[in-house]
């Protein structure tokens, strides 16, 4: 999702830098397209040799939510070849297959939430992937001349915003985030940001590309102050939670930038920000493989020790 989200923040950057911008592009694809494929290899290997873990996944509090990557990998894969220019023809199937799976995680997602399994541990910005995730869908949808569609799931994923965000703000009251789940506070950058490229592409006013980035702009700022916690927990997989949010807002400000100029520059620093963390990220994520410390087990919580009764010895 990072890798692709940044070669779509480097299309929006060809008013900026012309060609350099698309083979930019066309690179980070190649990168995304290469590790999907890994992953999904790797997925459908452990699906077959440890399914009881893979179950074990989808019925955990936080980590089910994760079952939208997959779906959202695809139709950002599809939505970014078609920004490059690559034929519709063997891009469609991989969009629509992904929109389906994305509708069916979200019906399913929303489901538990009706079964009444939603406990306070589950409430953390990973709920935005599996149902704000569908305000990406236009994206694709139009190009692909399904507007119908477009619409539809960004009615989806504005309407389940504000849900989850006061249920994820609810929470954090009550029983703040591990702090290794801290860089998690990113993805709250993407509903806004993505909102606002949909938007605009299905025809919004340009205010209203503004106010979504003023939105996510300030949400940015809050996060930062979150940094040095991030920075003390150490580098885990849940870093890549500041990938694909931050190509989002670089998307949208260099979308904004187009006609408005003094949002040009500040665009293309927030580019070359991202693609330095998201670069950053792939290094460290690579040393964590060959030394052994990424694929381990999550550590288990600590249970408080008994408190005598009153009077007992």
């Amino acid at each position: 999702m990072g890798w692709s989200g940044l070669g779509l923040a480097w299309l929006r950057a060809q008013p900026a830098a012309g060609e350099m911008a698309r083979q930019t592009a066309l690179a980070c694809a190649a990168v995304a397209a290469t590790l999907f494929l890994a992953v999904l290899a790797a997925s459908a290997w452990r699906a077959l040799r440890h399914r009881a873990a893979l179950l074990a996944d989808l019925a955990h509090p936080v980590r089910h939510g994760f079952a939208a990557a997959l779906p959202i990998s695809m139709m950002l894969l599809a939505t970014l070849g078609l920004g490059l220019g690559l034929p519709a023809a063997p891009l469609a199937p991989l969009w629509w297959c992904g929109l389906a799976l994305q509708l069916g995680v979200t019906a399913w997602v929303i489901g538990r939430w009706l079964a009444g399994r939603l406990p306070w541990p589950g409430l953390t910005p990973v709920m935005y992937i599996p149902i704000v995730g569908n305000v990406l869908v236009p994206l694709g949808a139009l190009p692909l001349g399904h507007p119908q569609f477009a619409w539809a799931c960004l009615g989806i994923g504005v309407f389940f915003w504000p849900v989850v965000t006061a249920m994820v703000i609810l929470r954090q009251a009550q029983m703040p985030l591990p702090d290794r789940l801290a860089p998690s506070w990113f993805i709250l950058l993407a509903p806004p940001s993505v909102t606002g490229l949909s938007a605009l592409a299905l025809g919004a006013p340009e205010w209203a590309g503004t106010a979504a980035l003023g939105i996510a702009g300030l949400t940015l700022a809050a996060v930062l102050t979150r940094v040095p916690t991030m920075w003390r927990a150490g580098f885990g997989m849940p870093a890549w939670a500041a990938s694909f949010p931050l190509a989002a807002i670089s998307a949208l400000t260099l979308k904004l930038g187009e006609s408005e100029p003094g949002l040009q520059s500040p665009g293309v620093v927030m580019l070359a920000i991202t693609t330095g963390v998201i670069s950053g990220l792939s290094l460290a994520t690579l040393h964590g493989l060959r030394a052994g410390t990424l694929l381990v087990e999550e550590p288990a919580a600590v249970p408080a020790p008994a408190t005598p009764a009153t009077g007992s010895p």
